[in-house]
């Protein structure tokens, strides 16, 4: 979808608003306050921040003209992501962006009042921040993550590439992502259509990863599939590398595993939400309430395939996924 295409179909409700709103002069600089639930250094939140501030100035916002961006970052943490919030509300911005789960759930402790527009997020009714995807209410809406349903599309992309996966465990932090488990679950139900056996795997930190990773290396049938989880995007190097070592194919739900090694990833095109994300920020901006405007559900969605990979795990690719892919990775 694109961008102005996007504009015009938000809700249906687009086409009631005054032409004139979109078209007013800022009387003031404004403020927008980002929460970024990973690290600054990463290369994935430099892609996504990008997104954002082109968009912003396609819309006609450029950074110490008329809008000043404070970012914090939470780097998988909740303790930080709760730093983070807390500066953030306290800068008493116009909108805050709030990035995943680990940064909502800071955001909603801090404020009720502040405008926020979320992206990635898992669930958000389920979870509390809005009262119906149609009718958020309240201070908050935004734009969703893959539905929990996708395990077994996880699964199946998974077999597809690598036939002889038995075992298959599906990792993620139940802390810093509670909403990974439905994820989790909905994988266990496809587990006897594709012939696996699913475990879920809880870990908590850089030594759990460790575990689980020696577990399923220690047969030649391991797969892993790791849910949307900022913690585990976090620790990702990790992941790859043991991945490596062990000779294990691995799908995830977040793209930069396979542009650093996984196997395969399949998840909502992140960098497309950020330009959505500016939407929403600058409607708000310009007066419009979050109560009004509908949250909304992904469109656009990436496969990715990471030939390197296969050919070291010494598995072939079928041409028709190669064809289906959005991107290769020689």
């Amino acid at each position: 979808m694109k961008r102005r295409e996007f504009i015009m179909l938000v809700g249906g409700a687009a086409a009631t608003w005054p032409l004139s709103a979109r078209a007013e002069q800022v009387d003031r600089i404004r403020r927008m306050g980002v929460l970024m639930a990973f690290e600054e250094n990463d290369p994935e939140s430099e892609r996504r921040i990008t997104a954002l501030r082109h968009e912003l100035q396609e819309l006609g916002w450029w950074e110490g003209v008329n809008v000043r961006i404070d970012f914090r970052w939470g780097g998988g943490d909740q303790g930080r992501a709760r730093a983070g919030a807390q500066e953030l509300v306290g800068l008493q911005p116009d909108v805050i962006v709030g990035h995943a789960t680990l940064s909502m759930i800071a955001l909603r402790q801090e404020t009720r009042t502040v405008p926020i527009v979320f992206t990635a997020v898992n669930q958000p009714v389920a979870q509390g921040f809005v009262a119906s995807l149609a009718h958020p209410g309240g201070n908050i809406t935004g734009f969703t993550n893959l539905d929990p349903t996708v395990g077994g599309k996880w699964l199946e992309l998974l077999k597809d590439i690598a036939p002889n996966v038995k075992r298959v465990a599906v990792m993620f932090n139940p802390d810093a992502t509670p909403i990974a488990i439905p994820f989790s679950r909905s994988a266990q139900a496809a587990a006897e259509k594709f012939s696996v056996d699913v475990v879920l795997s809880p870990v908590h930190g850089p030594g759990d990863i460790e575990r689980v990773m020696t577990m399923l290396g220690d047969r030649p049938d391991g797969g892993l599939i790791i849910p949307p989880d900022t913690f585990m995007t976090v620790h990702r190097k990790l992941v790859i590398e043991l991945a490596t070592r062990h000779r294990i194919p691995a799908i995830s739900a977040n793209r930069s595993y396979a542009a650093d090694g996984c196997l395969l990833s399949y998840s909502i095109n992140a960098v497309y939400q950020f330009r959505q994300v500016a939407v929403y920020a600058d409607l708000i901006l310009r007066g419009k309430k979050p109560a009004d405007l509908p949250v909304q559900q992904p469109t656009t969605f990436q496969l990715v395939i990471n030939l390197r990979t296969a050919r070291a795990l010494g598995l072939t690719v079928p041409r028709g996924l190669l064809w289906m892919a959005d991107e290769v990775i020689e």
